[in-house]
């Protein structure tokens, strides 16, 4: 015991020295340590972070976000507050997307300015995606009505700005297609009339999110569009929409010849379920392909889920086991951010 802590302490001091005496980011081992840092341990931070090359703030901060992904135990957000402030935009984006699962909603403010008004774009579309998880919280009501109609208006102009990128603007609507807002239909339907490829397959894309049933036919008729991001989108949106009407043809694109349309195809047979969807996935747990393999098994493990007995799952066997699809010190809190929002008004 006294030897592992002794090693841990090794670790920890030979993580600060590689910051501050040889200004390069931690190894991934030590990376861990920089979790839940104490107030002091922030400031110290602070004090060295402009020191450090952009190169390794980029390198540093994009092993922080991919490790909080894999173990939500770890806290860096006194750290991904410092990097919010940092003069390289990409220090910034990717600061942005280590608050991806936060539910505090002060973070709107700051996220919405990012949104309208940083000058670099990476920074703005990973804003307009962050929003959304937000407008999320607030269909849901985890969240008050004031921040969430802040979040809505920001990605509404986002979107509605002929100056912004295609980028910005279709991550933006895709991002509102979380919230029951009365204009988003045909703000929705002027996208899928676009000229631009890349904001018609948003427009897919955010059909599916909607949960909107108007929206079937149409994402069924694109299982056949011949340019394959489209029917990968298409056959999203039917999973999301139940659309039990597009079995025959999801069960067609799984034998596409783009594998990423087929796992998608897998992934809706397995949101929508019915017999015609087990026997497929069924047939596709034999395939020579690895990743249809693993599609498949995750697949019946989301049917038996959402539509059988959970006791039938195929248990937890390594190649079926796929990653999630579907974290701050007040130290480094921007003095505007720290919005505290009044009562709402009854």
């Amino acid at each position: 015991m006294e030897s592992e802590e002794k090693t841990q302490q090794q670790r920890i001091a030979a993580l600060w020295q590689t910051l501050e005496q040889e200004h390069k980011a931690p190894q991934s081992t030590e990376i861990p340590y920089l979790s839940a840092l104490t107030v002091e341990d922030a400031a110290r931070l602070a004090q060295l972070w402009p020191r450090l090359p952009a190169a390794e703030r980029r390198r540093l901060v994009a092993s922080l976000v991919q490790l909080a992904e894999g173990d939500f135990s770890l806290d860096f957000a006194a750290i991904f507050r410092l990097a919010l402030h940092d003069l390289d935009a990409t220090v910034r984006a990717s600061a942005i997307e280590g608050f991806w699962e936060d539910e505090d909603a002060q973070l709107i403010p700051q996220l919405t300015r990012f949104l309208l008004e940083d000058e670099a774009e990476e920074v703005r579309v990973m804003a307009a995606q962050c929003l959304g998880h937000f407008v999320l919280l607030g269909e849901l009501e985890k969240i008050r009505p004031r921040p969430f109609e802040m979040a809505c208006e920001a990605l509404l102009a986002a979107h509605n700005n002929p100056q912004e990128t295609l980028e910005v603007r279709r991550r933006a609507l895709e991002s509102l297609a979380y919230a029951s807002l009365p204009a988003f239909p045909e703000l929705l339907q002027t996208a899928y009339a676009h000229p631009a490829a890349p904001l018609r397959l948003s427009a897919v894309f955010a059909m599916g999110r909607s949960a909107d049933p108007r929206w079937k036919e149409t994402v069924i008729q694109e299982l056949h569009n011949p340019d394959p991001a489209m029917r990968y989108e298409a056959a999203r949106a039917c999973g999301e929409l139940a659309a039990a009407a597009a079995l025959h043809e999801l069960v067609e694109l799984t034998e596409d010849v783009d594998s990423e349309v087929q796992e998608a195809a897998l992934w809706a047979l397995g949101q929508i379920g019915g017999e015609l969807a087990r026997g497929t996935l069924e047939r596709h747990l034999h395939s020579t392909n690895e990743a249809l393999q693993e599609a498949a098994g995750a697949a019946i493990n989301e049917l038996e889920f959402l539509h059988g007995d959970p006791t039938h799952f195929l248990g937890l066997p390594e190649d079926f086991v796929g990653e999630s699809d579907t974290r701050w010190e007040e130290l480094f809190m921007a003095s505007d951010a720290d919005e505290d929002w009044p009562e709402d008004e009854e």
